[in-house]
């Protein structure tokens, strides 16, 4: 995967620049169920928050629990690679975005360093939960809706493709989605489209076959 060496938004130090997100590093010990904090489901409106419950009692129906897992870094770093971008996620949809599957640059690459969380006001994900289908931003500049979130300025986006997880009860867990600090040409959109796609249906299989381990 290429480091885009002549990038605009490449930061000249040696060292990772300072945290724009939330960086949760280490692994959680995970040990029986997990319910959403009461103040998560209290805060949301009430569709949200039925929505929210769902989730969460649908993750723990399958033993996947919301924290960082090998795994989905694994499937993170896959997507990303396929596709030529920096960073994969594997997203789960809770009162924050939580990536239990991440991919990103060295520490030392002078990229922006990115946490395991981020708040569901950022970035297009919640737009792609919303829609239950892909979003293909191959340039976020070219439309005035996408190119003000927050994002684009503290990582330094420039291209974006997220496709939603959704079991087939019909619940949204989340998302999987890759992003950029170059933009794609447009003539690539459906490639990288559908790696994401294929992409959010392994994590899919993944999470059933962790229902019958």
């Amino acid at each position: 995967m290429s480091q885009h060496p002549s990038d605009p938004y490449r930061t000249p130090q040696a060292t990772p620049p300072a945290q724009t997100l939330p960086r949760r590093d280490a692994r959680d010990a995970f040990r029986g169920s997990v319910a959403p904090p009461a103040i998560a489901l209290t805060s949301q409106p009430p569709q949200q928050s039925v929505e929210l419950a769902q989730r969460y009692e649908l993750l723990n129906r399958l033993g996947v629990p919301p924290v960082a897992n090998e795994d989905f870094d694994e499937l993170a770093r896959d997507m990303a690679e396929q596709a030529g971008f920096l960073y994969g996620f594997v997203n789960l949809g809770l009162e924050k975005q939580t990536f239990v599957g991440l991919h990103q640059p060295p520490a030392d690459s002078g990229y922006v360093i990115v946490g395991r969380t981020m708040s569901r006001a950022h970035g297009w994900c919640p737009e792609v939960m919303t829609r239950k289908k892909a979003l293909p931003l191959h340039d976020v500049h070219a439309s005035p809706r996408f190119s003000g979130n927050h994002v684009v300025d503290a990582v330094g986006i420039r291209s974006y493709f997220g496709a939603p997880l959704i079991h087939e009860s019909g619940t949204v867990l989340g998302t999987v989605c890759v992003i950029d600090p170059e933009r794609r040409p447009l003539s690539e959109a459906r490639r990288i489209r559908d790696i994401t796609i294929k992409t959010g249906a392994r994590v899919m299989d993944h999470m059933s076959r962790a229902l019958v381990r």
